[in-house]
């Protein structure tokens, strides 16, 4: 029975950082109606990896894992033929996502998947969802998707150290130091880079942090204030 099982991610922090994205890549361009299937085929490619993750920490049960990203991995494809035919150049982004992916397995592989060089890899190869969403949706390789992508990995980066400035660092003060600096610059650089108004973006992770780093925190209500961080982030993010 457990063979056929269904393999899906159970972390609400990936569902955030696969949808939140795109999503914000959509609002940066015009809604088309090929973000439906391509949104789909990020799912569908994040569903896959999710379990060619499992099976290089699993030994048991490989079988599975590698059927279901199988099965994902082939609802990817589908869905990506119709945006990949009106827009030719997202295969571009192909060999990027493909390194990422690459030094996820190598952390996986090392038992290493806390690092926190492996979790910026990851944000950021979510965030390439955005650009994605953003290509299709009109835009262009322009200044405008690069900040799409810059924002959306500065939003996750800022939820990554706060994440762990609550659970596995609460006690190390230099952590908790480093945090409260990431969330200081975030409030800099929009302005830095010429959005100063996407500072608003950002207002709420710091004070979340100023507020609550090192202390404990139940995984629920850490839970709840990422979520409410992420609504208002996308709502924010109309300001592109």
């Amino acid at each position: 029975m457990s063979n056929h099982k269904i393999v899906i991610p159970h972390e609400h922090g990936g569902w955030a950082m696969v949808s939140v994205p795109f999503f914000v890549g959509v609002v940066a361009s015009n809604p088309q109606w090929l973000h439906v299937p391509l949104f789909i085929a990020w799912l569908g490619l994040y569903l896959a990896a999710y379990p060619m993750l499992q099976s290089l920490k699993r030994k048991s049960n490989r079988t599975r894992f590698y059927r279901w990203a199988g099965i994902y991995g082939l609802a990817a494809v589908i869905c990506l033929i119709p945006p990949i035919i009106k827009q030719s150049s997202l295969l571009f982004f192909g060999p990027v996502l493909g390194g990422l992916l690459l030094v996820n397995i190598w952390h996986v592989r090392h038992k290493a998947e806390r690092s926190l060089t492996n979790d910026l890899c990851a944000m950021l190869m979510f965030s390439l969802g955005g650009a994605a969403a953003y290509l299709i949706g009109g835009g262009s390789w322009d200044i405008k998707m690069g900040a799409v992508i810059l924002f959306c990995f500065l939003h996750f980066t800022g939820s990554t150290f706060f994440v762990k400035s609550v659970f596995r660092e609460r006690t190390n003060k230099r952590w908790l130091m480093l945090t409260r600096l990431v969330h200081l610059l975030l409030l800099v650089i929009p302005a830095v880079i010429g959005y100063p108004w996407m500072i608003l973006a950002y207002i709420y992770s710091a004070a979340r942090t100023f507020i609550y780093a090192g202390k404990s925190l139940r995984p629920m209500k850490v839970g709840v204030i990422e979520i409410v961080g992420a609504v208002q982030f996308l709502l924010w993010s109309v300001l592109l």
